[in-house]
C-alpha cells in the first residue's frame, strides 16, 4: 500500500544526519554533564557548543538559551514563571493558541485570579493589532503570548510589530515558535522578544527536546527544582544526545533554508492547484492560501463532504495510506472539533469537514496527486 505522510505540523520524520550523530553521542558521550570527571567534563562541552551554536542562530547570548523537553514545556516556564515571580497579573493572548499556552493561561487564572483577555481577531484568524495595542494601553503589568505560526492554519504574525507594541507600553512578550523555527529566520537582537519556545521535532530532530530563550536579566525563575543544570532554569540531567541532535537538525536546517523553503513552498502552491482544479467546491481555511502571510509547510482545507459521510473521511485517508490531521495532534485524539476553527469558521463550515495537510522535504508531487485522486473519490463515491 502506498504510504504518504502530509502531518509535518504534527512532527517530521528525523534526518538521517541527525540519526548518525545522536548515535555517535550515545555511543561515546554518556557521562553526566555535571559530573567533573573527564567523561562528564567530554558532556559538558558537547552541551555548551550546541547551546553557542543554536544561540548563534538568533543573536543572543549562549546564556540565554535553556534547554527543555520541548515547546509545551517552554511555555509553561515563561507564562508560569512571569505570573508567579515576575508581578505579571494581566495575559494577553487569542483563542486560536496552542493549548500549551491556552490550557496554561486558563489554570494561572485559577491559581492566581489573574485577568486573561483575548485579542480580536479577522475571519481568517489574523490578528487585529489595533485591538492588542488597545489592551495594552489599558493594562497594568501584561504578558502577551501569540504564537509565531499558528500550527493549524499557517497563519503568520507580525512578531517584529508585536514586540514593538509590546515594549512601548511595558508587556513582556513571549512567542510560542515551534512552527516557525527551523523554518523561518529570527533576529532576537533587533526584535525585542522576552520569551520564546521551540521544539526540535518540528525540523527533522528528535522529540522530547526543545529551548526556551529567556532574555537576559528578565528575572524568570525555575520551573522544575532539583539540580542546578541549565543555570538553575530547569532542574534534571541534561539529555546530550537530544541536543545534539536538535543542534545537528536546526544546523542543517538553516543551512538549506533558502532551497528546502522553495521546494516546499513549490509543493504547497501545486497542491492548492490540484484542490481547485479536481475540488472546485472546496475552500481553504484561515489565511493558508496567502502565500505572503501564511507559512509555506501546511494548507488547512474545508471539504464539500456531506456531514453524515463526513465522519468516515479520515478512516478512509488512513486506509489508503495518507498521514494528515484535523487539527493539532495533541488533540487528534479528541471527537471534539477543532478549537481554532470553531473560532473561525461559520456553522455550515464546521459541519463539513476539514483537514490540514503539511509538507516537507521529504514529500513529492506524485504524492500529491495520489492525495487528491483519492479526495475526489471519495466525495465523488
Amino acid at each position: 500500500m502506498k504510504q504518504v505522510y502530509l502531518d509535518n505540523a504534527a512532527t517530521t520524520a528525523i534526518r538521517p544526519e541527525v540519526i548518525e550523530r545522536m548515535t555517535q553521542v550515545l555511543r561515546d558521550s554518556y557521562g553526566n554533564a555535571s559530573s567533573t570527571h573527564s567523561f562528564g567534563r567530554s558532556s559538558k562541552a558537547l552541551l555548551e557548543q550546541c547551546r553557542k551554536n543554536i544561540a548563534s542562530y538568533f543573536n543572543v547570548a549562549a546564556s540565554e538559551i535553556v534547554f527543555t523537553s520541548g515547546g509545551t514545556e517552554a511555555d509553561n516556564l515563561a507564562l508560569r514563571s512571569a505570573v508567579r515571580d515576575l508581578g505579571v497579573t494581566e495575559i494577553i493572548t487569542s483563542k486560536i493558541e496552542h493549548h500549551a499556552v491556552l490550557h496554561t493561561a486558563e489554570q494561572l487564572q485559577k491559581e492566581y485570579n489573574i485577568e486573561v483577555k483575548y485579542v480580536d481577531l479577522d475571519d481568517c484568524g489574523l490578528i487585529d493589532y489595533s485591538h492588542l495595542e488597545h489592551l495594552l494601553q489599558s493594562s497594568n503589568k501584561a504578558i502577551v503570548s501569540l504564537m509565531h505560526i499558528n500550527n493549524e492554519v499557517g497563519n503568520i504574525l507580525d512578531i517584529e510589530r508585536v514586540a514593538t507594541l509590546c515594549k512601548s507600553n511595558n508587556a513582556l512578550f513571549h512567542t510560542d515558535t515551534v512552527q516557525s523555527i527551523g523554518h523561518y529566520k529570527i533576529d532576537l537582537k533587533t526584535t525585542p522578544i522576552d520569551f520564546l519556545a521551540a521544539s526540535a521535532h518540528k525540523f527533522h530532530g528528535p522529540k522530547g527536546v526543545g529551548f526556551c530563550f529567556i532574555r537576559k536579566e528578565s528575572g524568570l525563575k525555575p520551573l522544575i527544582f532539583g539540580g542546578e543544570q541549565e543555570r538553575g532554569y530547569r532542574a534534571g540531567t541534561e539529555s546530550i544526545h537530544n541536543i545534539v541532535g536538535l543542534d545537528e537538525a536546526l544546523k542543517i536546517a538553516y543551512a538549506n533554508l533558502e532551497e528546502d523553503k522553495k521546494y516546499v513552498s513549490g509543493l504547497k502552491t501545486y497542491f492548492m492547484q490540484q484542490i481547485e482544479t479536481h475540488l472546485p467546491k472546496t475552500s481553504f481555511n484561515g489565511g493558508c492560501a496567502d502565500t505572503i502571510n501564511s507559512t509555506y509547510t501546511l494548507v488547512n482545507v474545508c471539504l464539500p463532504i456531506a456531514p453524515e459521510k463526513a465522519g468516515m473521511l479520515q478512516f478512509q485517508l488512513d486506509l489508503k495510506g495518507i498521514a494528515c490531521s484535523k487539527g493539532s495532534a495533541c488533540q487528534s485524539g479528541s471527537n471534539q472539533q477543532s478549537h481554532v476553527l470553531t473560532e473561525i469558521l461559520n456553522d455550515e463550515k464546521l459541519k463539513q469537514p476539514s483537514v490540514r495537510f503539511s509538507f516537507s522535504i521529504y514529500n513529492t508531487k506524485e504524492e500529491l496527486d495520489y492525495v487528491v485522486n483519492v479526495l475526489k473519490a471519495f466525495i465523488s463515491a
